[in-house]
């Protein structure tokens, strides 16, 4: 089951604000390993002064509205980020639409008016990095000066010297080191999507697939791939899938998301799915006849089958 916090759509739209929440604020892109460790100071703060654990966030975030020729790949759609943030144990999330006119808010006004007057922080709890306001130009320091409320700072978290981030997260499903990601996750990374009528062709060759029409905007890399896939009830199936332009048959435009379910036989068509990435098994080819490409498929399934069965 999917879990969601409390959703308040903009910080207008925040009840009375008594008792305040203990609030973090960020962007939380793939709620990874390190976004963890500042989830659970807010959780722990909050239940020890028995006020609501809250997110306040941006939708769309701030780059892609500053930036907008620069668009970063998120990890996640806005759904399944709420769903992290809920099992994560925070109660709430305020998502503000970001706007020109908000990132122009002046950063003493937006301590005042967002967090003071509309939410009523009782306290917060921010990252290493953390600044706010026009051009970023609001400290931690601020906060403490112009808020009458206990502030937190927590450390990077760099297991190994290396920092846990969002931006390095997105190289390694880019190139798809799904293993990788998912060990700086914490878990592995997932495509939603809805499962679209395709040309049938899997079926033909004796390899079914579920067309997934993405709609997370970062996939993995073009390959093959280990994955389990949960097709809206929550379990989690073994399964093959293939991510690229299926060069033995078309003409390189058309990318899918294709999964081959082990051991399962049904319509899956107009379903909501997760596809969680596991392991890369092997990079696109392009085969000489469609016999040596179900030769591979059988490969390739027995290889997931092992991976799967390691587990």
């Amino acid at each position: 089951m999917i879990s969601h916090p409390e959703v308040f759509q903009g910080s207008a739209s925040y009840p009375d604000p008594s008792p305040g929440p203990v609030l973090t604020i960020g962007n939380f892109d793939g709620v990874h390993r390190g976004h963890r460790i500042l989830l659970d100071r807010v959780v722990a703060r909050a239940r020890e002064v028995g006020r609501p654990a809250c997110v306040y966030t941006f939708d769309p975030a701030p780059r892609d509205v500053l930036r907008p020729g620069n668009p970063i790949l998120r990890i996640q759609t806005l759904e399944d980020r709420l769903a992290c943030l809920g099992r994560a144990g925070i109660d709430q999330v305020v998502v503000e639409r970001f706007t020109l006119e908000v990132g122009a808010m002046k950063a003493r006004d937006f301590a005042a008016e967002i967090l003071g007057r509309r939410l009523g922080v009782s306290a917060l709890v921010v990252g290493y990095d953390f600044r706010f306001g026009h051009k970023r130009q609001g400290t931690v320091d601020d906060l403490r000066q112009w808020l009458d409320v206990p502030v937190e700072q927590v450390g990077p978290y760099a297991p190994g010297g290396e920092l846990i981030s969002s931006s390095r997260i997105r190289e390694a499903v880019k190139a798809g080191r799904v293993a990788e990601a998912a060990t700086l996750l914490a878990r592995p990374h997932v495509v939603s999507g809805r499962v679209v009528r395709g040309d049938a062709r899997g079926r033909d060759l004796g390899y079914p697939t579920a067309n997934v029409a993405a709609r997370t905007p970062l996939v993995p890399a073009d390959g093959i791939y280990v994955v389990r896939i949960d097709i809206g009830d929550g379990t989690l199936r073994p399964a093959v899938a293939s991510i690229g332009v299926r060069p033995t048959f078309d003409d390189g435009l058309d990318r899918r998301v294709e999964v081959h379910l082990l051991d399962f036989d049904g319509d899956l068509y107009d379903r909501e799915v997760h596809v969680h990435f596991l392991r890369f098994l092997r990079g696109e080819e392009a085969f000489d006849s469609v016999e040596a490409l179900v030769s591979q498929m059988a490969l390739d399934a027995a290889a997931a089958r092992a991976v799967l069965e390691a587990e």
